[in-house]
């Protein structure tokens, strides 16, 4: 798709992260030599900033004041962090849970395993309610699921949100603790769509 835009790549084999082969560094390199600009989508915290003055209004906007929970995955952490923040300035209570793979080695591509991974430098590890720990299986399925059942055809990372919303659900959504906020509208994003994935052979795996 980027070829047909027009665009020049340039491929880089895998490499660990501190490898100067690793594409964050080559893509800053590259940046530098050719005079231009280097977003560093990890550390800017425009990513961040942007998902508190836009994301985090326009939900609160959409459900009219009344989202009770907050489910995001962890990539660069800039919705989860920047949309979190500003949702819990607008009402403290709300809950927000963050989600990413249950293992190091895990095939959600676009999501982070904090312990093993590059932290981001806009990552906020305090601002989680409750961290949900999703398998790779769990997420292939439930894509499946979306695109079978509601004509959704979204990506992985979309399919670990709702995983993981769904385990919250079934956490807090009757609890009677004081501890827990009752759950009345869960906004779960869906930040991929599917046509990225189409070549996956998780499409045609039995239940």
């Amino acid at each position: 798709m980027l070829r047909l835009c027009g665009a020049e790549l340039k491929e880089v084999p895998a490499a660990p992260y501190k490898d100067p082969n690793n594409y964050v560094h080559v893509s800053e390199r590259l940046a530098k030599e050719l005079g231009g600009f280097w977003a560093n989508q990890w550390d800017n915290t425009a990513n961040r900033d942007g998902h508190y003055r836009s994301t985090g209004p326009e939900i609160w906007e959409q459900t009219e004041g009344r989202v009770t929970h907050f489910v995001a995955g962890l990539g660069t952490s800039g919705t989860f962090v920047g949309t979190g923040r500003r949702l819990k300035e607008l009402r403290p209570s709300t809950r927000l849970a963050s989600v990413q793979p249950d293992s190091p080695l895990h095939g959600l591509e676009g999501l982070k395993h904090m312990e093993s991974a590059m932290v981001p430098g806009i990552y906020d590890p305090s601002l989680a309610d409750v961290d949900l720990r999703v398998s790779t299986e769990a997420a292939h399925a439930m894509t499946r699921r979306l695109a079978a059942e509601e004509g959704l055809l979204v990506g992985i990372s979309s399919g670990a949100n709702l995983a993981g919303a769904l385990e919250l659900l079934n956490r807090e959504g009757s609890a009677a603790s004081e501890r827990f906020t009752p759950v009345k509208v869960m906004v779960i994003i869906f930040p991929d769509g599917g046509e990225r994935y189409l070549s996956e052979s998780f499409w045609n795996e039995a239940e």
